[in-house]
């Protein structure tokens, strides 16, 4: 299928629906794009409920949720989703079952790969149509190991279950299709977006560092790639923004390899915050989806090299690009822009262009609900 960018629409001439959204964890680019659908499709004049983990996210998770309170009528339900399969998937499907049972709507969108467990067994069991988003997720593991085998034939065994599947790149659907395999199912792809208001400049601070990292801290997202590249810059400095599992093993390496004094690790922090404390953003990442902080960085006119994987290439220019898991690449094209102030600006000005002119939020959350009026 092709991806969609029409520009929103009006539903207004048919009859509202009753969406459910489900997922697992209120934080990163899958709750973000959750959030942006609740906006749109509430703008939409549509009736929106969240159900999600209500273990994960801490505090940031709870302000973000109660900033979609306003667009989600039929409510927010937070109810024990564990992360790995087992035994607490019985009691959560059941959870979820019950709120779509009480909030009847007409249609389950699952995200992730516990959200679409969960929707999709809600919805046969209630007799609902259900849509899936991998964002990801179980798409990251291969068949050949231990874990991804357990995933990835859950997956497998669910491929027969649901009405439509829903990507936000083609490189996942095509990772889809080889991997669990597509079948015939209803299927579209629809690249995440911004509203306008996030298309605005971001001016450094006046200690911006050379180089800003935002995302999570794991060993997928290539945090010690990017170390082992400053290493052989000299002089370059880095602020590193984001938590995760793998923080305390980054600091570690960081002081390793004689960069403590090069590199700031702040924590989490609001996208456009972390985007003034560096000058160029860095993807390093072995392995991604569709990552909203390539769009919100280059809305903010940064200059972005990231990695070759995933969707990426669907958004970035080549110049853009390097090979994951190659510090060598990666610190040669760290060096070019780190002693190019004009080119930085140049491809931040363009990239900015290309965001504006591409990735609309509401023209997402259109085509989102277009796919789901396909399905009834």
């Amino acid at each position: 299928m092709s991806s969609i960018s029409a520009s929103a629409g009006s539903d207004a001439a048919v009859p509202p629906l009753n969406i459910l959204h489900v997922f697992r964890t209120p934080v990163g680019g899958l709750f973000r794009h959750v959030r942006d659908l609740a906006r749109g499709q509430a703008a939409l004049g549509h009736r929106l409920g969240v159900v999600c983990d209500s273990t994960t996210g801490g505090d940031g998770a709870v302000q973000a949720l109660a900033g979609i309170s306003q667009y989600c009528s039929l409510g927010i339900e937070r109810r024990l989703i564990s992360r790995l399969p087992g035994l607490g998937d019985l009691s959560g499907a059941r959870a979820v079952a019950a709120v779509a049972r009480s909030v009847r709507p007409d249609i389950l969108h699952g995200h992730g790969a516990k959200g679409g467990l969960y929707a999709r067994l809600a919805g046969r069991r209630l007799g609902i149509p259900s849509v899936y988003t991998p964002h990801g997720g179980s798409l990251h593991f291969e068949w050949a190991s231990p874990q991804g085998m357990i995933f990835l034939s859950a997956e497998r065994a669910l491929r027969r279950i649901g009405s439509g599947l829903l990507f936000v790149c083609d490189f996942e659907r095509q990772r889809f299709d080889a991997k669990i395999g597509i079948g015939g199912k209803p299927n579209r792809v629809v690249f995440n977006g911004l509203w306008p208001d996030e298309i605005a400049g971001v001016s450094p601070d006046p200690d911006a560092a050379d180089f800003i990292y935002l995302g999570e801290l794991r060993k997928l997202k290539g945090v010690d790639v990017l170390l082992q590249a400053l290493k052989s810059l000299e002089g370059a400095t880095c602020t590193i923004a984001g938590d995760g599992e793998d923080r305390q093993e980054f600091e570690t390496l960081a002081s390793a390899l004689g960069l403590a004094d090069r590199v700031r690790f702040t924590g989490s922090l609001p996208a456009r915050r972390a985007f003034a404390m560096g000058r160029v953003l860095v993807m390093p990442s072995r392995a991604e989806s569709f990552p909203y902080v390539v769009l919100e960085a280059a809305a903010a006119g940064l200059p972005i090299i990231a990695s070759r994987v995933g969707g990426i290439p669907e958004v970035l220019p080549a110049n853009a690009l390097v090979a994951p898991a190659e510090p060598e690449a990666l610190a040669a094209a760290m060096a070019e822009l780190k002693s190019a102030p004009q080119l930085c600006a140049a491809r931040g000005a363009a990239m900015q262009r290309l965001v504006a002119d591409r990735f609309s939020a509401a023209a997402m959350c259109a085509a989102v609900t277009e796919f789901y009026r396909d399905l009834l």
